[in-house]
């Protein structure tokens, strides 16, 4: 069974971000870069099933610049086997992601796609649905648990009222959350093996598709300051202030 995992380049998690003068967006000049962590969950559960002897093959996926080739090698050290740069300097959106991995998709045949549920920079939360809609394949979103059993996928997702469990037929989509796993620190050797791996590198018009952004971004501007809170005698002035002023209750 093969499966592919798509992984994104963003702004490290730990690193607080600045908002352009202008507004036209967030700086990235000179700040650290790393996977996002939602796309290391999906990279660990494929490098998981492949140690439980579900999966023969992992291909790790991501499309960006030529500076996605350390995440494609950092997905290679947690356990893919080879890696799929799509390289362009467009500003890529969601549905433009969605048809480059159904492009990917139609050629490499995987029986399972796993993806983050979302990216820590744009947190859009569209490309796996969207990429199960082009590609006409069962999803599942969400997960918190996967396990696969012949030609099914049982996956145990979180909804607002607890936990529901979808059964699949392969091959499908599976989006991960938090709660999927813990992934592994990557060891210096892995990180050497990676260098050595397969990485090949197309471009968007090898594979037929349009990145050309469909949205404009008008303005990007940092959320408002909070107030100072301010201290109340008793609980009586609370409750009046909360009534009157800030009308909650």
């Amino acid at each position: 069974m093969k499966i592919l995992v798509s992984v994104k380049r963003v702004v490290d998690y730990n690193v607080k971000v600045r908002v352009k003068s202008d507004g036209t967006g967030v700086d990235i000049a000179n700040v650290k870069m790393s996977m996002n962590p939602f796309d290391e969950i999906a990279v660990e559960e494929a490098v998981r099933l492949k140690e439980k002897g579900v999966a023969t093959e992992i291909i790790a996926v991501s499309c960006g610049d030529a500076k996605c080739q350390e995440t494609l090698r950092t997905a290679m050290a947690i356990g893919a086997d080879r890696g799929i740069l799509v390289e362009t300097a467009e500003e890529l959106q969601p549905l433009a992601v969605a048809k480059l991995l159904k492009a990917l998709v139609d050629k490499e045949q995987p029986s399972l796609v796993i993806l983050g549920k979302q990216a820590i920079d744009d947190d859009n939360n569209q490309t796996g649905q969207m990429l199960a809609a082009l590609a006409d394949l069962p999803q599942a979103t969400f997960a918190s648990k996967v396990e696969v059993a012949g030609d099914k996928v049982s996956v145990t997702r979180e909804v607002d009222g607890g936990l529901e469990t979808l059964s699949l037929s392969l091959p499908a989509v599976i989006t991960s959350d938090l709660r999927l796993n813990e992934p592994r620190y990557v060891t210096l050797p892995n990180i050497m093996k990676a260098k050595k791996k397969q990485l090949d590198t197309v471009k968007p018009e090898d594979l037929g598709v349009d990145v050309k952004p469909r949205l404009k971004t008008l303005k990007v501007a940092e959320p408002p300051k909070r107030g100072a809170g301010i201290k109340v005698p008793d609980v009586a002035t609370l409750v009046d202030k909360l009534k009157n002023e800030a009308k909650v209750i």
